[in-house]
């Protein structure tokens, strides 16, 4: 069974051994695969400007408790993705409140992923994101993405507001999304991969 953890400032010396682990994880999916040459760093650890005290990470555990997923949310009260990379992304005014969340570094590790299928992590993530939205009273969700994003989670049943045009990007063709974080939204998720009950993890059972 898959558990979502929450990692924060707070919290993040009792998943020390963790975190050096997504960060690696992070370099190999998104550097060595990806190949986003802009993030490459002569060690293999993958950590950008917005993995500072403000970020709250999102793993995906196994019963082995091995990560097999994560992600990450940062406050748009702060520098983001967005705000300080991709503002051209945003006809008007760029999204930020002490409630809007920029979410990002949104990943399966490749044995989990099906080819042409969805994979079960992928739900467990997606809920988890959706479920800690909740839990903080996070009421919007930001996050630039690929163009096939918007398709898929308004499959999802995801409310969602594209706040600008597609851009041709070296990495992929990416749009900014404005995401509603609600109970809908979670239930319609879990439906779609057939997760009953909440997917987040007690804090006792960190690694």
């Amino acid at each position: 069974m898959v558990r979502v953890h929450i990692v924060t400032w707070s919290n993040r010396m009792r998943y020390k051994r963790l975190l050096e682990r997504h960060f690696r994880i992070r370099h190999d999916i998104y550097v060595k695969q990806r190949k986003w040459k802009a993030l490459a760093r002569p060690i293999d650890i993958e950590i950008d400007a917005y993995d500072t005290q403000h970020a709250i990470y999102l793993l995906a555990l196994d019963d082995s408790a091995r990560i097999v997923g994560g992600s990450r949310l940062v406050p748009t009260s702060e520098p983001h993705l967005m705000s300080e990379v991709f503002p051209a992304l945003v006809r008007g005014k760029l999204p930020s409140a002490a409630d809007i969340f920029e979410w990002t570094r949104f990943f399966v590790v490749p044995a989990m992923r099906r080819r042409g299928k969805p994979s079960p992590v992928a739900g467990f993530i997606l809920c988890g994101l959706l479920e800690v939205a909740l839990r903080l009273q996070i009421r919007q969700i930001s996050v630039v993405c690929e163009a096939f994003w918007p398709e898929r989670l308004r499959s999802l049943g995801w409310t969602l507001t594209e706040l600008g045009d597609v851009l041709a990007h070296p990495d992929g063709d990416i749009v900014a999304l404005l995401i509603d974080a609600n109970w809908q939204a979670l239930e319609s998720t879990r439906r779609a991969y057939g997760i009953r009950g909440s997917v987040l993890a007690d804090e006792r059972d960190a690694g």
